[in-house]
C-alpha cells in the first residue's frame, strides 16, 4: 500500500451485515465504479484483499471526518 492514509469504510450487505475496512483512495474509486454491476469485486484493505459480491451491497459508508474524540457536533 502507498503512503496516503487509508480511508475507513464500512459497507453493508443484503440482510444486515456489515464490513468495516481500512483502504486506500484509489481502492474506493475502484470499488465506487464497480457498484451496481454484478458478479465479484476484490478490494485490496491493510488486512488482505477482500472478495465482495457485488448483487448483495446495498450501501458503502466512508468516513470523511476522521477519528474524534468527546462531546460535540
Amino acid at each position: 500500500m502507498s503512503d496516503a492514509k487509508p480511508q475507513k469504510i464500512n459497507i453493508g450487505f443484503v440482510g444486515g451485515q456489515v464490513l468495516s475496512a481500512r483502504i486506500e483512495t484509489a481502492q474506493l474509486s475502484q470499488l465506487r465504479a464497480a457498484l451496481g454491476s454484478t458478479g465479484w469485486h476484490e478490494l485490496k484493505a491493510e488486512d488482505g484483499t477482500i472478495a465482495l459480491d457485488l448483487t448483495r451491497v446495498v450501501y458503502v459508508l466512508v468516513d470523511d471526518e476522521g477519528h474524534r474524540v468527546g462531546f460535540g457536533s
